[in-house]
């Protein structure tokens, strides 16, 4: 076992929380995996910078932490990371192209040359991602999110009326992930005006757009924010998972973790053409690609009616076994293990700094 996988500690640096009396970081050990958990807290905007870069240096100094890889989600986090900490591995997950994402910092560009400037290694969340980046660094790698597939599996056995499913109706066509400017509401709009006996069922918190700009009709239903252990018990009550995403800037890189949720959950699955997706799993069959209403309530129409025949579900089971997070850590340890050998063995106290708010596990 590498030494990378024998870190002792590792510390995740979540995003501040504003309206703190006095500035603090919060402390917390998740009690399933002994991650440190570390949430600012701060009076405001204006202490992000050189307040939290105070904190961190003070909280760097006080738990000892030496050497550490440094694992960045987003370059913003350079603004406020301790000067005085030196990484033995800088790698940079980059899992969006987060400038075309609606209000991105002006800065952020800059920042992001800065961090490439400094990593060893960059991690983009799908191909078409790593396409557009690899030209920035000699060393960067696609890792398209994994799938928990044992935990999405559970949906196969579901009874299908959970929770607040009871009283919908079938057939019944589910997306559940963030609700912002990535989604095409005129097309979940349009789609469900086309087929009022469907019930089109939104799982998911509504970000940086207006609650108010949702379509609302009978059969659409907006059920918020789920716990990830309940969604397999969603998806058993669906009989088609859907990828409603727009075509913009926001979704020209993104690698979907929906796709292999839904397989995994046995759901059939019509998405928008959003790249990684078509490539591969529109091309080896396994997800119908529509781009209007009209084809979206075809590709629906189809998957229902043709159902899951036993050699698509096992086609999409053999390609699951690809997709799993213990392959994805395997192949990223590999590489910083390389990087390690290359320059001689960690102190045995090496430690791994997450830094930033944002959760490599889905879309």
């Amino acid at each position: 076992m590498s030494r990378f996988a024998q870190t002792r500690r590792v510390f995740f640096v979540e995003e501040p929380v504003f309206g703190s009396p006095e500035p603090s970081l919060a402390i917390n050990v998740c009690p399933s995996s002994g991650v440190f958990v570390v949430t600012p807290q701060l009076k405001s905007e204006a202490d992000r910078v050189v307040v939290l870069q105070r904190l961190l240096s003070e909280f760097v100094r006080k738990e000892r932490i030496d050497q550490p890889i440094a694992w960045f989600y987003t370059p913003m986090a350079l603004q406020s990371f301790p000067p005085e900490l030196s990484p033995s591995v800088v790698v940079y997950d980059c899992m969006d192209e987060l400038s075309m994402f609606r209000d991105a910092p002006p800065d952020l560009v800059y920042m992001e040359d800065q961090l490439l400037k400094m990593s060893d290694l960059v991690f983009t969340g799908g191909v078409s991602l790593w396409e557009a980046k690899r030209h920035l660094h000699s060393r960067a790698h696609p890792f398209p999110s994994g799938v928990d597939v044992p935990h999405f599996m559970h949906a196969r056995n579901c009874s299908g009326d959970y929770a607040d499913h009871q009283s919908i109706p079938h057939p019944r066509i589910g997306y559940a992930g963030v609700i912002d400017e990535r989604i095409d509401l005129q097309l979940v709009d349009e789609v469900a005006r086309r087929r009022p006996d469907w019930q089109l069922i939104m799982i998911g918190p509504v970000a940086k757009i207006s609650p108010e700009s949702l379509p609302q009709r009978s059969n659409i239903h907006w059920l918020g924010m789920k716990d990830y252990t309940d969604l397999p018990r969603y998806f058993g009550g669906w009989d088609v998972g859907m990828m409603p995403f727009a075509l913009n800037d926001a979704t020209r890189f993104i690698s979907p973790t929906k796709t292999p949720e839904y397989l995994a959950a046995g759901l059939p699955v019509v998405s928008t053409a959003i790249r990684d997706v078509v490539r591969p799993y529109g091309q080896l069959g396994m997800v119908r690609i529509a781009n209007t209403a009209e084809e979206f309530v075809s590709a629906a129409h189809d998957a229902m009616s043709v159902g899951m025949c036993l050699k698509w579900r096992e086609r999409a089971d053999e390609f699951l076994k690809t997709c799993s997070w213990d392959s994805v850590f395997s192949g990223m340890n590999r590489l910083i293990g390389e990087v390690v050998s290359s320059r001689g063995k960690l102190p045995p106290a090496a430690e791994r700094v997450q830094v930033s708010g944002r959760e490599r596990a889905r879309v």
